[in-house]
């Protein structure tokens, strides 16, 4: 058995949260809710899942401000994202105020999340690849089998993170990209924090970032 999963935009960022669930035991895990939380818990309905976990990508307000409040209401736990995100973390409540932006409180993970961790979904698994670059602690979800990459932030469709946030690298973006996320292999679809799903293939010949023709 594999995993289904259904993106749900949401906040006016029009994020791409997912719900990805196993197939073989319905259980579920919610990754980047930044908010829209009925709409969030309708999509779980309609997949008629469980939700046993929260995953964040990184601790930007747009992908993980519900967190917290799908952790009370469901009572499961957050994993993620990479510690180096905490200050992010902290100063959530700044952060939805300075943007407009619905208010959240500041929250800590049930576990933070390294390079090589493994995230369980139901029976599926998920590596964990730490892609600093857009925030010092982003992490990227991996489902081998299903050749399916939840990426966050770090990479688009013809396009790259911002880093010009608070700790932001671009060097160390484009390494991510093209050191860690291009060598699992072309077939790899991933699936963005923003816009539409692309492959690591198509990005590595036509994204102007981080193409294959930039870098030689």
């Amino acid at each position: 058995m594999s995993i289904q999963y259904t993106i749900v935009p949401v906040t006016p960022y029009q994020q791409n949260c997912s719900v990805i669930k196993c197939e073989s035991t319905g259980r579920a895990a919610i990754v980047d809710p930044g908010g829209d939380v009925e709409q969030i818990l309708a999509a779980v309905q309609q997949m008629g899942a469980t939700v046993e976990k929260i995953i964040l990508t990184h601790a930007h307000m747009d992908h993980c401000a519900a967190a917290d409040v799908l952790r009370q209401q469901l009572q499961v736990p957050i994993e993620g994202p990479h510690k180096d995100d905490e200050f992010w973390l902290e100063k959530l409540p700044e952060w939805c105020e300075m943007s407009g932006f619905p208010r959240a409180d500041a929250f800590l993970p049930d576990r933070w999340l390294e390079q090589g961790d493994i995230v369980t979904v139901g029976e599926q698994e998920l590596q964990v690849i730490h892609c600093p670059g857009h925030t010092p602690g982003h992490v990227v979800f991996l489902c081998q089998p299903q050749k399916l990459a939840w990426v966050g932030d770090v990479l688009f469709q013809g396009s790259i993170g911002r880093t010009d946030f608070p700790r932001g690298n671009h060097e160390e973006l484009i390494a991510s990209i093209r050191d860690k996320l291009f060598p699992l292999g072309d077939d790899i679809t991933f699936i963005p924090g923003h816009g539409p799903n692309s492959t690591f293939g198509q990005e590595r010949q036509t994204n102007p970032f981080v193409a294959d023709s930039r870098y030689g």
